[in-house]
């Protein structure tokens, strides 16, 4: 089999097969898109043979076996190329109608039409055989799904504007004269589009041989029930599809009495909502799967349709209802059910097998043309027929719209039978698409794959940590083995800030902890202990003691909040070891973490040596904070301290104060016999203030470590309670004022909490101050 495109050839030949689908598109809109509708009309032709000249697009599909005979012949690019030139050139002798009708051959006008229409899709049928291989081929790499949605909309986008020019030249009653022209220009353009087509490089064939023919490929085929229930919800939905997208042209003719020229210009909303339901589908097709926003445009061509179901037979005449509404109508149906046919080709690529494509993407058009031309000639039977029986035009729309709906209701009852294929659900889906943060880091991620400049990936990325979304995460694996260090090291943060990182985001951490100590592995230890993955806790083990100080620090730091007690010892032995200040640090943040009172002694210890490194003396505090359960009403007041020494003593006085006035407040809001079962009494919790200033003004700490003593039993931590009243007796300490801010108001927030609690104590302990 060929090696697949350089990217550099992959880009050329996607320019190329760009270029092709702009004319292509271009043509099909001036010969066959809504214009053959419209001059069939002008011809008087009715209902069902509009309905069979439309059929004719979805019977063209019946003659894709004959282009795969081809293939075993010709190249198959070159078979894509002649038939689309030839397919143009058909259309020829529509250019003689008029003077058909001219002449008064009216059934010769007719007959030519037909016969031009029939030419074209013949060819078109032939050459579709190439049409899914060379997409395949095109359309590789993880934005396969984002290119397939681009040819939708580079196709919607030039058929929107020639439904614009077209309104422009028809106006309300055009001659066939100028319908001639247009074709004729349309002739022009789709020849053009068949040259550029050879330069497409030329697709691998199919290394696998079908053996049995076709009915045996379908019959293997509808075996696997993945590709069976696809199948039939797609017969449904494009049955469907044709139906509504071909007849609405009529409804709004018939039932309304507009013109050519405000019909294609209703057209032009039809593009619009398909290009746009294109633009949707190219921004989320590849983060979110291709299933759940084929449900979408189910659900939106269903609600399409509500519309003409309601709308009142009193207001067809009213220009300022009519048109409003049948631009919405137009919009919606396109919208939706573009946006349908679109995304399920996407859906069945990635369905099947590469080795069977040219074999499924012929039964994947045969059904798609049953489907098609069944509902196209049925419906247009269906209309002449009513009418025929005395039905208003009117009634027997919505009959028909009635029905269409019933069939779509059906199809998303059933659609749970379809596999996901990596998709999200859709109610995930819906969520996605109606997130601002998903959406944004959809735009960044797709800025951050186009772009070439690192001081930009370091924006986007850093973008992408503010704005955390599980849909980065792919992107951000990516971007995690650039060979740009700053580039790895903002993408992990970035995963970091993710609330979900998934088992391959896991992994990844995993190895990168393993394999690059000294540059990114201590974010990886630090984000595995964020996330709270148990799996890494004997990886961290090992590399706490690592030479790499950052990596062990942060390991240390995952461990304890990964609640590994057994491990704690070690930390308080490492503190104790290293010279490295950050390491101690470090150490001492885990000890915090894990909130034991045996680790108090511990970093009581880390104080006495002389002249400790700077900030260590704050961590070793906030530490014995987050152990005494204190730190996030502690932290402020300490940063308040820092900045005047001189006023702890004010501060400690205002705390105990503070919680006096709490405590009494309380009182006053309780009966009698409810205060007699209060754990603390008013000469107990006035005690505090004399106290804390004893101890903070003239360095005496006994007052308060009777009254840490005399705290109930129920109230802490025997081994707190030991530790801090001793601790205020220690003279060593006197000096850390830090200190002593802390123990001052962990004693107001215990008389805070006092003044709360009425559950009575086991035993009344007496109190005495001296």
């Amino acid at each position: 089999m060929p090696a697949a495109l350089s990217p550099y050839r992959l880009g050329k030949a996607r320019d190329q097969y760009n270029v092709f689908n702009f004319f292509n598109a271009l043509s099909y809109a001036l010969i066959a898109g809504n214009i053959i509708t419209l001059f069939a009309m002008r011809l008087n032709a009715s209902s069902t043979m509009i309905g069979l000249l439309n059929a004719l697009v979805y019977i063209s599909y019946f003659f894709l076996p004959l282009g795969k005979s081809l293939c075993k012949i010709f190249p198959i690019v070159k078979i894509y190329s002649i038939t689309w030139m030839l397919r143009s050139v058909s259309i020829i002798p529509l250019l003689f109608v008029p003077f058909m009708e001219a002449a008064g051959r009216h059934s010769a006008a007719l007959s030519l039409t037909i016969l031009g229409v029939s030419l074209f899709h013949f060819f078109r049928g032939i050459g579709l055989i190439a049409n899914n291989p060379v997409l395949d081929e095109l359309a590789v790499g993880p934005d396969r799904g984002s290119y397939m949605t681009l040819i939708q909309i580079i196709n919607n986008a030039v058929a929107m504007f020639a439904s614009f020019a077209l309104a422009m030249l028809l106006g309300r009653n055009p001659s066939l004269g100028l319908y001639a022209l247009i074709m004729a220009a349309g002739i022009v353009g789709g020849v053009f589009s068949g040259i550029k087509l050879q330069k497409i490089p030329e697709p691998p064939k199919e290394s696998k041989k079908t053996v049995g023919g076709l009915w045996t490929v379908t019959r293997n085929a509808f075996s696997k029930p993945a590709f069976r229930n696809f199948m039939i919800l797609f017969l449904l939905v494009a049955l469907v599809s044709a139906i509504a997208r071909i007849f609405i042209v009529v409804y709004a003719r018939e039932v309304f009495s507009q013109g050519d020229g405000m019909v294609s210009l209703y057209t032009v909303f039809g593009g619009l909502g398909a290009l746009m339901m294109g633009t949707i589908i190219k921004f989320l097709v590849d983060r979110i799967g291709a299933k759940p926003l084929y449900l979408t445009c189910i659900i939106v061509g269903f609600i399409s349709l509500l519309p003409a179901v309601f709308f009142p037979l009193g207001a067809v005449d009213n220009p300022f209802s009519v048109i409003p509404y049948l631009s919405f109508l137009f919009f919606m149906v396109n919208f939706g059910f573009v946006g349908a046919e679109g995304i399920a080709q996407t859906y069945f690529l990635t369905l099947i097998p590469a080795e069977e494509m040219l074999d499924l993407g012929i039964l994947y058009f045969f059904i798609f043309g049953i489907a098609g031309a069944g509902g196209s000639f049925l419906a247009g039977l269906f209309l002449d027929t009513f009418t025929l029986l005395g039905l208003s035009v009117f009634l027997t729309f919505k009959v028909l719209f009635v029905l269409l709906l019933i069939i779509l209701a059906v199809v998303f009852y059933f659609q749970k039978k379809l596999v996901s294929l990596g998709s999200l659900p859709l109610k995930g889906a819906l969520e996605i698409m109606f997130s601002y943060r998903d959406l944004r880091a959809i735009t960044l991620l797709d800025k951050l794959k186009k772009s070439e400049d690192s001081e930009e990936e370091e924006i986007l990325l850093e973008a992408l940590y503010d704005s955390p979304s599980k849909l980065a995460l792919a992107g951000l694996l990516e971007k995690a083995k650039s060979p740009r260090l700053a580039t790895r090291s903002d993408a992990i943060r970035a995963m970091g800030a993710m609330e979900n990182l998934g088992e391959d985001g896991e992994q990844a951490l995993m190895a990168d902890l393993v394999n690059n100590p000294y540059t990114t592995a201590y974010l990886s230890a630090r984000i595995l202990g964020n996330h709270g993955y148990f799996s890494a806790i004997p990886v961290l083990q090992e590399l706490a003691v690592s030479k790499d100080y950052m990596l062990a620090g942060e390991a240390m730091i995952a461990l304890a909040k990964l609640r590994d007690e057994a491990f704690r010892p070690q930390i308080e032995r490492i503190i104790f070891k290293t010279k490295n200040p950050r390491l101690k640090m470090m150490g001492v943040e885990a000890l915090g973490l894990y909130g034991s009172p045996t680790s108090l002694t511990t970093l009581l210890d880390t104080l006495r040596v002389t002249d400790p490194p700077p900030y260590l003396r704050d961590e070793v505090i906030l530490a014995m904070a987050s152990i005494l359960d204190i730190q996030n009403k502690f932290y402020p007041l300490l940063v308040h301290l820092l900045e005047d020494l001189s006023r702890a003593p004010i501060l400690a006085i205002d705390e105990a104060e503070i919680a006096f006035e709490a405590y009494m407040a309380e009182q006053k809001g309780q009966r009698a016999s409810q205060q007699d079962k209060r754990l603390f009494n008013t000469k107990q919790a006035k005690a505090l203030q004399p106290a804390v200033g004893a101890y903070m003004n003239e360095s005496r700490g006994a007052p308060l470590s009777r009254w840490i003593l005399e705290l109930p039993d129920e109230q802490i931590h025997e081994l707190i309670r030991i530790v801090l009243s001793e601790l205020v007796l220690d003279d060593e300490f006197n000096s850390y004022e830090r200190l002593k801010l802390l123990i001052s108001h962990w004693a107001a927030h215990q008389l805070r909490l006092l003044a709360r609690d009425k559950t009575p104590p086991p035993t009344a302990l007496p109190f005495a101050l001296e």
